[in-house]
């Protein structure tokens, strides 16, 4: 959860996911684990195994939602156009950090241009949407000339406060454990792998996506020798869902079609087999880097897990125990026999 924390403070919108990029190859270079870097900038770590000539390749993604500066208004406000996808609700009143191009940070807040309800009438019911949303900035500005005297321009990335909490009941609430979460899931995972001499049934392959919140994050990079493929995210919670905060999820269909019926029946027996709590659901408005890579041709047997997140692209919840029982999976999982 610490390790949770760390990666949720640092911004990375996708786009600009470099510095937690960075941050995670030390991470794996400490643990002795070699990385590279593909030209996406995604990162991949690769543990031989017993078997080199079938491979398995596990992935979680380190870019989040955020946004892009799309005017400078002549009040001096910003107007945003979204990365990723969420709803404008979802980031009201929502502290935030402007990147320039030249690597300076700026600090604002983002507020609905009619926010004020002694002035105007509609403050409630106007629709919340890129007209009427803007970037309030921390800096004396009366006008878009004393904004771009900050350097401030079209273009830079904005990411937003993700308010990490780790509460004494065991739950981490913070935005961005979509799927930072997972993505410290994995490290954990190498890094015991790594430092209990463990021998990988099969060559393994962990890539760090960095592009997966726009559709195209682990869609490259899967050897030939492929058979496996599994995302590590998030699993979807709402009504209708069986997915909950202390259980893994194991998704049997998403917004993209049934995942691998065999590799879903492994991963639901390797559950029962270990005293694993889990869950099977249907996520209705979702796609994955292994939904990705379908898409784009791999023939492959895909799947998906993850922990349940509360509140999914807003500000998100989960608890250690379905951390913990996603961890449990995805160790027995990377110990097991393939299904083909």
């Amino acid at each position: 959860m610490q390790l949770i924390k760390e990666l949720v403070s640092i911004p990375s919108p996708s786009g600009n996911t470099n510095e937690v990029i960075t941050y995670v190859e030390n991470y794996l270079s400490d643990c002795g684990i070699e990385t590279r870097r593909n030209r996406k900038g995604g990162l991949i770590a690769t543990i031989p195994g017993k078997d080199q000539s079938r491979h398995r390749m596990l992935t979680a993604h380190v870019d989040t939602l955020g946004a892009i500066v799309k005017e400078i208004k002549g009040s001096g406000r910003l107007t945003i156009d979204l990365i990723g996808g969420f709803t404008y609700n979802s980031i009201e009143g929502e502290c935030c950090k402007i990147e320039t191009s030249s690597g300076k940070m700026f600090t604002g807040t983002i507020l609905m241009h009619q926010t004020s309800v002694h002035v105007y009438k509609d403050a409630g019911k106007a629709e919340r949407n890129q007209a009427n949303m803007e970037i309030r900035l921390d800096e004396k500005v009366k006008n878009a000339d004393d904004v771009r005297e900050f350097g401030i321009e079209v273009g830079d990335f904005v990411s937003f406060d993700p308010r990490v909490e780790i509460t004494d009941g065991g739950f981490i609430k913070s935005r961005h454990l979509d799927d930072k979460a997972s993505v410290a899931l994995l490290l954990e995972l190498m890094k015991k792998v790594k430092e209990e001499q463990t021998e990988l049934p099969f060559t393994t392959h962990f890539l760090i996506s960095n592009n997966e919140e726009i559709g195209y994050g682990g869609n490259s990079n899967i050897t030939p020798e492929t058979v496996e493929y599994l995302a590590v995210d998030m699993g979807a919670m709402g009504d209708g869902q069986s997915t909950d905060e202390y259980t893994v999820s194991i998704c049997v269909k998403d917004a993209s079609g049934p995942y691998h019926y065999g590799l879903r029946k492994h991963l639901t027996n390797l559950a029962q087999k270990n005293g694993i709590g889990y869950k099977l659901d249907i996520y209705p408005y979702y796609g994955s880097d292994a939904s990705a890579a379908i898409r784009s041709g791999h023939d492959i047997v895909h799947g998906l897990v993850g922990p349940g997140i509360d509140s999914s692209h807003a500000y998100e919840r989960t608890h250690k125990d379905s951390l913990e029982n996603t961890a449990k999976l995805l160790y027995h999982y990377v110990l097991s026999e393939m299904v083909l």
